[in-house]
């Protein structure tokens, strides 16, 4: 099932209620955005230009401190289509439970996938798909594990969409000769939190990345993300103080949960994970005072909470557990 977080819609027309009345704990996008500040004429009115596509390119080369050729594109949601033409099609599998666009992307395309538990289970698949940090149990993998296994694949895809609070998991920034047939993807817009800004990276090697480039086709991003995403990817000092923050308070919320009564499952900084015997009914505790959460077709108890942003939000979050 294609279910996501994020789904508001469906929120407010059980429970009423505006967008600006609910808040939106669904999705795992920090609720603390880059400032955005001024964006110039120029990058809402020309067509994006190359040299400003090459510098976006190489600050994320340099922020995700990798030797591996960077390709921009429209989200990391837009790579997970693009990665069923990058191989022949074939058997795949993924390492589950995890984002489920990742098998409906590869079945649309023709491929036969498998959902698996445990890496060595993808070993002689045509392709493999790891997300890590996994979303939303917040598995994790060492990088040195995910390049032995690039040797036993066809094409390894690494989804590190949650990965920039814990630079060392990245397998981007691994000090070694990383191998051909390693894709990893990274989404700009949860941890900078302009998810409406469509923007991600794809990271891989040089026959990849020209294989890529020929699908996504001249323009792959918008003049603005272009814009905001080198401004922000350069800002170095922002990014340190959202990550201390988000540990923060991903460690609160870890408080909260507990004095709930619920277990951590797992999560990352951008989002936590609780067994809570009955993840329906909280979630519809929830939302009757207008606090939306994700719950999840194949477990009745788990509950995935995304860390509020303002003060107001923690004080209000904070009063509908207490009514549970």
């Amino acid at each position: 099932m294609r279910d996501h977080g994020g789904n508001l819609q469906a929120a407010k027309k059980r429970f009423g209620g505006d967008t600006s009345g609910w808040l939106d704990l669904s999705t795992g996008i920090n609720a603390r955005p880059y400032p955005v500040g001024t964006v110039s004429a120029e990058a809402w009115n020309r067509l994006p230009e190359r040299a400003c596509l090459t510098q976006l390119e190489k600050a994320a080369q340099v922020q995700y401190r990798t030797s591996l050729e960077v390709v921009a594109v429209a989200g990391a949601q837009a790579a997970i289509q693009l990665v069923p033409l990058l191989h022949k099609v074939g058997q795949a599998a993924i390492v589950t439970p995890t984002y489920n666009e990742h098998a409906a992307a590869l079945r649309a395309q023709g491929w036969t996938v498998d959902e698996v538990q445990e890496l060595s289970s993808l070993k002689g698949k045509d392709l493999a798909v790891v997300v890590n940090p996994n979303n939303p149990d917040g598995r994790r993998h060492a990088p040195v594990d995910l390049l032995q296994l690039s040797a036993g694949v066809g094409l390894l895809v690494v989804d590190e969409s949650f990965v920039d609070t814990e630079p060392h998991l990245s397998i981007a920034s691994w000090p070694v000769s990383l191998p051909e047939n390693l894709l990893i993807l990274r989404s700009f817009g949860k941890f900078y939190g302009l998810a409406g800004l469509r923007l991600g990276f794809v990271l891989c090697g040089p026959k990849l990345c020209m294989r890529l480039r020929d699908l996504i086709g001249p323009w792959p991003v918008s003049g603005v993300a272009l814009s905001l995403g080198e401004r922000a990817l350069k800002d170095t000092t922002w990014a340190e103080q959202t990550t201390a923050r988000l540990l923060r308070d991903a460690a609160h919320l870890d408080v909260l949960a507990q004095r709930t009564g619920w277990d951590l499952l797992g999560g990352t900084p951008l989002f936590r994970t609780y067994e809570t015997g009955n993840a329906r009914t909280v979630q519809m505790g929830l939302a009757q005072r207008h606090i939306w959460t994700r719950i999840f077709p194949y477990s009745s108890s788990w509950i995935r909470i995304g860390l509020p942003g303002a003060n107001e939000d923690w004080r209000r979050l904070d009063a509908g557990l207490a009514k549970l």
